[in-house]
């Protein structure tokens, strides 16, 4: 399944495979975006204890050397725009298309939003899957992010379940999307 933007991608985009030498990139850009989506609707606390979970530059290392896992990075003209992460693993019971493949992380920097390099990631994101055998793509997006369910809906996302996730110690509900590749 393959979805059209209205918004064709900009001039000078340039998408690719992230290596280690960029974990430390990764890892700044993984921290700066999560905390500019989330930051005002969380406790500091909650977005420090995640972000130290989550993102430096020994953990996206081993990410990057992972083979179930892809780091797309987005550039414009040379400046990171964005990136997503394509990782093979255990989906949840909901998911029940064929063979699954998760976009674990999906962020675009503030100011680049609606200039359609959302959408071309999402369609490099889709090709890594494919290009992993995956048959079923799925990601889960926090229930009180409006804009981010709107555009996944928009690229074929159907909602199929939910689960929780745990940022610091607050139990939050994620919506669980899937499509068919």
């Amino acid at each position: 399944m393959s979805t059209q933007s209205t918004v064709s991608p900009p001039a000078g985009l340039r998408i690719r495979a992230a290596s280690p030498v960029d974990a430390s990139t990764i890892a700044a850009l993984g921290a700066e975006t999560f905390e500019a989506s989330f930051g005002a609707q969380n406790t500091p606390e909650n977005i420090a204890a995640h972000l130290a979970k989550s993102f430096g530059r020994d953990i996206q290392r081993r990410e990057l050397t992972d083979p179930a896992i892809t780091y797309l990075v987005a550039e414009l003209d040379g400046r990171l725009a964005g990136y997503s992460m394509v990782r093979d693993g255990d989906a949840p019971s909901c998911v029940t298309g064929e063979l699954p493949v998760e976009v674990r992380r999906f962020y675009i920097v503030h100011e680049f939003h609606g200039s359609g390099i959302a959408q071309a990631l999402m369609d490099a994101s889709a090709n890594d899957a494919r290009r992993r055998g995956g048959r079923t793509l799925w990601l889960s997006v926090w229930s009180l992010n409006p804009r981010a369910i709107r555009f996944y809906q928009k690229c074929g996302f159907h909602d199929v379940g939910a689960q929780t996730f745990l940022l610091g110690d607050d139990r939050q509900q994620d919506l669980v999307l899937a499509r068919p590749l």
